[in-house]
């Protein structure tokens, strides 16, 4: 079987090298990519990102690339958002008022709480409900100062705690969105992206 090519979206706000060298290790053949037309056409589509979440959205929107994601996730088609990438799924963020986010779920991103180390930098235990097919019980490296409250309707969210119970993850079909950076979670991240690339085998099924 021939590895499979992912596109891994531009946003202008993430570590592309991890994320690149993370989806080999996991059997993929990534490209990086601003191209609409090539996030429309790819088999599985990867959207990472670090930093502001407006900044995100005003290269997204500059790039032409907010409808197609948009369509991809309504379709239902294999995408991946990874850490700021799964917060841009949402309608908006405390971050950065005012300005909309891709809105593929009906939820607001918020400030973790005070009295906590905020950004959360680090190791964490993420623990998925019944029902989830590719997240598994683990630990998984995170690097985030907000975060996704409670998963909407029809998908199956993994939770963590850091001062507030909120989403660490969270799949519906060949939809993932990983708060975390699974490209940095070792062992059980790189199961989780073999998992969802269908390159697992054996114990990694």
């Amino acid at each position: 079987m021939s590895a499979p090519r992912i596109a891994v979206v531009k946003t202008g706000l993430a570590n592309l090298a991890s994320v690149l060298a993370g989806l080999r290790r996991a059997g993929a053949e990534p490209f990086a990519t601003e191209e609409p037309s090539e996030v429309a056409a790819a088999s599985h589509v990867m959207l990472p990102g670090v930093g502001a979440f407006g900044a995100a959205m005003e290269t997204l929107n500059a790039r032409g690339l907010t409808a197609v994601l948009r369509e991809r996730v309504a379709g239902g088609r294999p995408t991946m958002a990874i850490c700021l990438g799964l917060q841009l799924l949402a309608k908006e963020s405390e971050e950065t008022p005012g300005i909309e986010g891709l809105a593929c779920i009906d939820k607001s991103i918020g400030r973790l709480p005070d009295g906590v180390r905020v950004p959360q930098l680090g190791w964490n235990h993420v623990e998925p409900v019944a029902g989830c097919r590719l997240l598994r019980p683990g630990f998984a490296y995170f690097a985030n100062s907000y975060c996704l409250p409670a998963a909407p309707e029809g998908w199956s969210p993994a939770y963590v705690e850091h001062g507030i119970r909120f989403v660490a993850a969270m799949e519906k079909g060949s939809l993932l969105a990983c708060q975390f950076h699974p490209e940095l979670s070792g062992a059980w991240g790189l199961s989780l992206l073999k998992r969802w690339l269908g390159t697992a085998t054996g114990e990694d099924a």
